[in-house]
């Protein structure tokens, strides 16, 4: 069965699995997955990421969730661009979220950046999620 947006699915896991105070999620592998686990990374919103071999054959995203003082890192992460309504910005008229204290992940012609990168590359993009 094909997946209709398997950025809100990695989305969900994520949040599923703090809600569940799980450890670790997997999540089936794709490049655009990874370079948005890369940036919750780089930005220490999870622990660490591996990409594994699954028994099936294909590769899966082994994500490490991240806690502190036994609460969840990540308050909220909402999908923003969806299948059916593609959400495009402007570095210009990128607003911040929750006044600078979240990001905004981008998908850009430089990569999957978060929004102070993106503002650094004086690019705009997709605004894929939001993180908080």
């Amino acid at each position: 069965m094909t997946m209709t947006d398997p950025i809100a699915d990695l989305l969900t896991r994520i949040r599923n699995g703090q809600r569940a105070r799980k450890q670790s999620v997997l999540c089936p592998y794709s490049i655009e997955k990874e370079g948005l686990v890369k940036v919750l990374q780089e930005e220490g919103y999870i622990r660490t990421y591996l990409v594994e071999n699954a028994a099936s054959g294909h590769k899966e995203l082994k994500i490490e969730l991240k806690y502190h003082e036994n609460q969840p890192v990540i308050r909220s992460i909402d999908r923003v661009s969806k299948p059916g309504r593609r959400v495009y910005s402007p570095i210009a008229t990128l607003s911040k979220v929750a006044n600078g204290l979240g990001i905004s992940i981008l998908s850009t012609n430089r990569g999957i950046v978060s929004d102070a990168k993106a503002r650094e590359l004086t690019v705009g993009g997709e605004v894929l999620c939001r993180v908080f």
